[in-house]
Formats: structure tokens, C-alpha cells, sequence
């Protein structure tokens, strides 16, 4: 992953945060008689969404890892139920490269690896775009070498 990703995450968190906090100012306006109950819940939900905003971004680059070799891809994601992943190489059917808006402003690029598998693809997020670009090369070039079926 990219550190630059975390700046990333952390925007992309953002707006929902936003928007709730804007739902207590709302409620709070438009029903002053309880002010106590709105300064409440509006200090706590910003205090749980300031927390978040600095705590996930940053636990997600230190746990999300991946990893590529001639034989397979690699990743690891989750919070607190940690999932691996690994897809050999002869089951790849496509490596795609995609990027919205953010990432564009972030120099960043996700990657997915799609298999047969009914677990779905794997999604590799955060990556430095030129990491990204390279991985998707690396993986074309690799499995059009495997002799697998890709079923």
C-alpha cells in the first residue's frame, strides 16, 4: 500500500461523517426544547468520527498487505476478523486496473484479480499508481506464460 492511502481513506470517511454530524445540527435546530440531548449526541458522534477518521486509515495501512509471485497472489484484509486470500496464478481470468476521481488526486490505483472462485475477486487497494500499473503488466505477463485453465 501507498502511504499517501491513508490521506486517502481518511477523505473518502469523511463525507459520511459530515452528513451525520449535519443530521444532529438538523435535529438540534429544528427541536431546540431538548439541547441537552443534541449537544450530547452531537459531541459524542464527533468524538467517535474524529476518532475514527485518525485511527482507520491508519490501522487499514498497517494491516491490508499483498503480495504477487510466479505461482500466486496474496492478500490480507479485515479489522478485527483478519481474511487471507490466495489465488493461484493458472486460475486468474482477469487483472483489472481502476481509479476514480480521488485516487486520480492521489496518485493511487486498485487493482482486482479475478478468478473462478465463488469467494470473488480479489481487490488490492491503495496502491501507488505506478505499483499498480506494474502489478497489472507483471500479472498479464505471468498468466498468459501459466498453462492453466483459469476455470
Amino acid at each position: 500500500m501507498a502511504r499517501r492511502a491513508i490521506g486517502y481513506w481518511t477523505l473518502r470517511a469523511l463525507p459520511a461523517w459530515l452528513v451525520l454530524t449535519a443530521a444532529q445540527i438538523i435535529w438540534w435546530v429544528s427541536d431546540p426544547s431538548n439541547a441537552g440531548w443534541h449537544v450530547s449526541v452531537l459531541v459524542v458522534v464527533s468524538i467517535i468520527g474524529i476518532a475514527y477518521l485518525i485511527v482507520m486509515p491508519q490501522w487499514r495501512y498497517r494491516v491490508h498487505r499483498w503480495e504477487t509471485t510466479d505461482q500466486a497472489v496474496y492478500t490480507q484484509t479485515g479489522w478485527f476478523t483478519q481474511e487471507r486470500r490466495i489465488a493461484p496464478i493458472n486460475r486468474i481470468q482477469t487483472v483489472d486496473m481502476h481509479r476514480g476521481p480521488f485516487e486520480r488526486l492521489f496518485r493511487l490505483g486498485n487493482v482486482t484479480v479475478t478468478t473462478a472462485s465463488a469467494a470473488g475477486p480479489i481487490h488490492i487497494h491503495g496502491l501507488d499508481l505506478d505499483v499498480a500499473q506494474h502489478l497489472v503488466d507483471n500479472l498479464t505477463t505471468i498468466t498468459q506464460a501459466s498453462e492453466g485453465d483459469a476455470t
